[in-house]
C-alpha cells in the first residue's frame, strides 16, 4: 500500500491502533471519546451516528434508516436497519400518480435507525445505551458552531423544504439557514434524544414518541398508525459477497443497491479492465460502461428482498456477466437496458479498534433534510419512499409493510477471509459507483484509503448524464469526449461526488494498526490513537 499522497490533497492519512472517520469532526471526536472510555468499535460508530444527527441534521435525522456490516474479529454480520411503507400505501393509494413524490408525508417510511441503534448496541457494544447520547445531547442543548459545508447545504435546502410540515419552525432562524460558524442548539432535540436513550427505544415505537409522531403525521397530512411503528424491525442478513481479484468486496443485500457496484466489478474483470492503464480515458470508458450496466439491470430487478424475482446471485453469475461485457465497445460509449440473468442529503462513517473490531456504517434521510417533515422534538423524516416503482408488476412496486429500493449502502473489503478495509462514499446514486472507483484504487492502484478518496471522481448523474470533476485531467476528459461520451466538468466547489470515508489494516494481520482517511470534499475528519 502506497502511504504518500499522489493526487496532491491537503489532507494526509491517519494511522493509529484505533481510528474513526466521519464527516463532521465533532463527530468524530465523540467517536473517539467512546473509545477511550471502554468502549469498542461498534460504541464508537454509535456514538459518532447519534451526534451526526445533531452536527450533521442536512443529511440525516432521527426519522432515517441504516444500514451496517460489522467484522466482530471473527465473522462479518450485515444489519439493515431500513424502514417499511405504512399499511396505508397500497398501489391504489397512488392511483392516478405517474412517479412518486419527491417531498413530503406520502415519501416517508417508517424511520428504521433509531432500532438499527438498538440492535447494534445489544448485540456488539459493550457501553451503556445511553452513555452513547452524551455529545449528541450536550451539542443539541448547548449549541455548536455549524461547519461550512454543512451550513451551504442547509441554505440549499430552504427553498425546496420551507413548506413542509414542521420544516421551518425545526431548521430556520428569523426564517434563515445558520450561517458558518453560528451557533446551532435544539434543545427539544436533545429531550428526544434523552427519551430515546432512556427507553432504547421503546419510546420511538411503541410509546409516547411513536404516538407523538403518529398524532402529528394526522394533523399534517400523513397516514401513519401506531400499529406501523409497532411493526418495525431491523434484520441481521447475510452480506452479499463478490470476489474482484484477491479480494472480497462485501455489500447489503437487496433491498439495498450495492449490488450494482459488484455488478459491474464483474462486467470489468469480464472485459479485462486491467488492460489499460490506470488514470486513463480507456479504463474510466469502461467503468461507465459497466455502471450504467449495472444501473440498468439494478433499477429493473431490484427490490426488498421478499418480492425479488430473481435471487441476487444470478445477476452476480460469471457467465451473466461476461456476457454483459461483451456487449461493451471498448472505443465508443454506447446505452443499455436491463440484461435478463437466468432466475435460480446521507452520512457514512466506520470505526476500528485494536481487538480487531471493524464497523461500516450508514444513515440517511436520503436527499438532503429526506421529505422535509418533521415531528416536534425535531424528528426530521427520511423520503425513503421515493425509491418505490408505481409501474404495475414491477418489483419493486410500492405495497403495504414492503422496504423500497434503497441508495444508502455501506462497504467492507476482506482478503483471504480476513478484513481489509471498511469504507463507503455518501452521495445518491454515486454511492455504488463510488464503491467502484474506491476498490479500484484500493486494489489494482494499491493506493491508501486517504488518496483513494482523493482520486479525481467521475459519476454518472440522476439524470443519465456523465459528469467529472475539475480535478480530471484534461487529456481523460478529452479522451472520453472522443469515444462518444458527452461529458460536463463540474465547478471545483461541486458537492455532487460524495463523500468518503474509510479505514483499513495498515498490515494483513489484526493486531497491527489501521490506516483512515475523511473526504477533502466535506467537513470530515478522520482520528486516531
Amino acid at each position: 500500500m502506497l502511504i504518500a499522497p499522489p493526487f496532491g490533497g491537503g489532507r494526509a492519512p491517519v494511522l493509529a491502533k484505533n481510528a474513526v472517520a466521519s464527516s463532521q469532526p465533532l463527530a468524530t471526536q465523540a467517536g473517539i471519546e467512546a473509545l477511550q472510555n471502554g468502549g469498542n468499535a461498534v460504541d464508537a460508530a454509535l456514538a459518532t451516528a447519534i451526534t451526526l444527527t445533531v452536527v450533521e441534521p442536512t443529511m440525516n435525522g432521527l426519522g432515517g434508516d441504516g444500514f451496517a456490516l460489522i467484522w466482530d474479529g471473527k465473522k462479518l454480520h450485515g444489519m439493515n436497519a431500513s424502514g417499511r411503507a405504512p399499511a396505508a400505501w397500497t398501489p391504489e393509494f397512488f392511483a392516478g400518480k405517474a412517479a412518486m413524490d419527491l417531498i413530503g408525508w406520502n415519501t416517508v417510511t417508517v424511520p428504521g435507525m433509531v432500532s438499527g441503534w438498538i440492535a447494534l448496541s445489544r448485540k456488539f457494544g459493550k457501553l451503556p445505551f445511553a452513555q452513547l447520547f452524551k455529545r449528541a445531547i450536550d451539542y443539541a442543548e448547548h449549541g455548536f458552531p455549524v461547519s461550512p459545508v454543512i451550513a451551504r447545504q442547509w441554505h440549499e435546502a430552504i427553498l425546496i423544504l420551507k413548506n413542509q410540515p414542521g420544516f421551518s419552525e425545526s431548521f430556520l432562524i428569523e426564517g434563515k439557514a445558520p450561517s458558518a460558524g453560528q451557533i446551532w442548539r435544539y434543545p427539544a432535540q436533545a429531550n428526544t434524544l434523552r427519551e430515546i436513550a432512556e427507553t432504547e427505544g421503546e419510546s420511538f415505537y411503541t410509546g409516547r414518541l411513536a404516538q407523538s409522531m403518529v398524532d402529528f403525521a394526522q394533523s399534517t397530512g400523513g397516514c401513519f398508525t401506531m400499529a406501523d411503528f409497532a411493526a418495525n424491525q431491523t434484520d441481521w442478513v447475510e452480506p452479499l459477497a463478490f470476489d474482484y481479484g484477491d479480494f472480497t468486496l462485501h455489500e447489503i443485500p437487496p433491498n439495498g443497491s450495492g449490488i450494482a457496484a459488484q455488478i459491474a466489478l464483474g462486467i470489468l474483470q469480464a472485459a479485462n479492465v486491467k488492460q489499460y492503464p490506470a488514470n486513463s480515458a480507456q479504463r474510466i470508458h469502461l467503468q461507465v460502461e459497466a455502471m450504467r450496466m449495472a444501473f440498468a439491470d439494478a433499477h429493473a430487478h431490484i427490490s426488498d428482498a421478499s418480492t425479488m424475482k430473481m435471487p441476487a446471485s444470478a445477476l452476480l453469475d460469471g457467465n451473466y456477466l461476461a456476457s454483459r461485457a461483451a456487449l461493451i465497445n471498448h472505443s465508443q460509449a454506447g446505452t443499455y437496458g436491463a440484461g435478463d440473468p437466468h432466475a435460480g442529503g446521507t452520512v457514512y462513517l466506520c470505526a476500528a479498534d485494536d481487538s480487531g473490531m471493524m464497523i461500516s456504517y450508514i444513515q440517511s434521510n436520503f436527499k438532503g433534510f429526506g421529505s422535509g417533515v418533521v415531528a416536534p422534538g425535531g424528528i426530521a423524516f427520511q423520503n425513503r419512499g421515493m425509491g418505490f416503482s408505481l409501474v404495475d408488476g414491477h418489483p419493486n412496486q410500492v405495497a403495504p409493510g414492503k422496504r423500497p429500493f434503497h441508495t444508502i449502502i455501506p462497504a467492507f473489503l476482506t482478503k483471504g477471509n480476513q478484513p481489509t478495509m471498511a469504507f463507503g462514499v455518501m452521495g445518491g446514486n454515486m454511492q455504488p459507483q463510488g464503491h467502484l472507483q474506491f476498490v479500484m484504487r484500493f486494489v489494482d492502484e494499491h493506493l491508501n484509503p486517504q488518496a483513494c478518496s482523493d482520486a479525481p471522481r467521475w459519476r454518472i448523474d440522476d439524470e443519465g448524464k456523465l459528469t467529472v470533476e475539475a480535478s480530471m485531467p484534461s487529456a481523460v476528459v478529452e479522451g472520453l469526449k472522443a469515444m462518444g461520451h458527452e461529458v460536463t466538468v463540474m465547478p471545483a466547489n461541486s458537492l455532487d461526488f460524495g463523500s468518503a470515508q474509510a479505514i483499513a489494516l495498515l498490515g494483513e494481520d489484526t493486531a497491527d494498526a489501521y490506516i483512515a482517511g475523511s473526504d477533502h470534499r466535506r467537513d470530515g475528519l478522520a482520528a486516531g490513537f
